[in-house]
């Protein structure tokens, strides 16, 4: 997966997330997604970067 179609992978997930917590405001969210993208940047594998940041959010949003 190249950088593009990871950055719109993510975009996807912070759709998804704040349709799926409409309580939460978008930005706080993307806030959340960035913090869970950078712990994992530094993976040479970006395949699932996306999906692992989505399900980390979404235990953080859990909380």
């Amino acid at each position: 997966m190249g950088v593009i179609e990871e950055m719109r992978a993510l975009g996807h997930v912070v759709d998804r997330l704040a349709e799926k917590y409409p309580d939460v405001p978008r930005h706080h969210i993307e806030g959340i997604v960035e913090q869970e993208h950078r712990l994992l940047d530094a993976g040479r594998v970006r395949d699932y970067v996306p999906i692992l940041v989505e399900h980390a959010v979404r235990d953080r949003l859990r909380q």
